[in-house]
């Protein structure tokens, strides 16, 4: 996509979701959102910033002025990192400045993180979506292990140090591999589908990846666009 529909794209996404108010990327904004372009970070993953930051925003403030986007910057550096080490993109394949911005966003998050609070969130995330949706057969049961076993490693998890952690995140790492297998069998009408988004997604950095690392990266998208689209938590803690 060149850069001009890019910006477009983006634009009418935001109008939309200020109810229809017309907000222009012209000027510093569209400087900034031609940065994001070349940096490689997908119109989707814009999409998601944006929304991130919509549903940060007090209602209040909404309603008083439209969203910018340049207010969303933060939000849409965070999920592009998120996105990039998702798929096991390396910093040294992002060589713009909002690229380099945005692998330094979400450190001081992860560093904050704690193992408990992480498998307490995992569990609301999988009970929630047991309990506000339909699922095939096989997801369910899916999710509904994923609770019980986490249910199981939340009572040690607080206290576990070296080598008894090490072996409790390895755990978590299968169980979400797990949760992606059984959850790709359950999907798979979709997996065509969002094979071509990967594709998509991956094509700004097609050509500064090897064919193996293309590869890993382009089977890792699947696993992330299945993850969104069947609204999935992720059970693997990232340190």
């Amino acid at each position: 996509m060149d850069r001009g529909a890019y910006c477009r794209k983006i634009e009418t996404y935001l109008c939309r979701q200020n109810d229809g108010h017309l907000v222009r990327i012209v000027g510093p904004a569209f400087d900034r959102v031609r940065g994001w372009a070349e940096a490689g970070i997908p119109l989707q993953v814009v999409i998601a910033g944006i929304d991130r930051k919509l549903d940060r925003a007090q209602p209040s403030i909404r309603r008083q002025r439209p969203l910018r986007i340049e207010h969303c910057e933060a939000e849409v550096l965070q999920v592009f990192e998120e996105w990039r080490r998702a798929i096991g993109l390396g910093a040294n394949t992002v060589s713009t400045v909002s690229g380099r911005r945005a692998v330094q966003t979400s450190r001081a998050a992860r560093h904050s993180a704690s193992l408990p609070k992480h498998i307490d969130r995992v569990i609301g995330e999988a009970t929630n979506r047991l309990v506000l949706a339909e699922l095939a057969i096989g997801l369910r049961a899916a999710l509904e292990e994923v609770v019980s076993e986490l249910e199981v490693l939340r009572r040690v998890a607080g206290a576990v140090r070296g080598s008894a952690r090490a072996e409790l995140l390895d755990r978590l790492v299968e169980i979400d591999r797990k949760l992606l297998s059984e959850a790709r069998e359950a999907g798979s009408s979709i997996i065509q589908a969002l094979e071509d988004e990967a594709r998509e997604e991956l094509a700004p950095f097609r050509i500064r990846l090897d064919q193996k690392s293309y590869l890993t990266a382009f089977e890792a998208c699947i696993d992330r666009l299945v993850r969104v689209r069947l609204k999935l938590p992720i059970v693997r803690f990232n340190e």
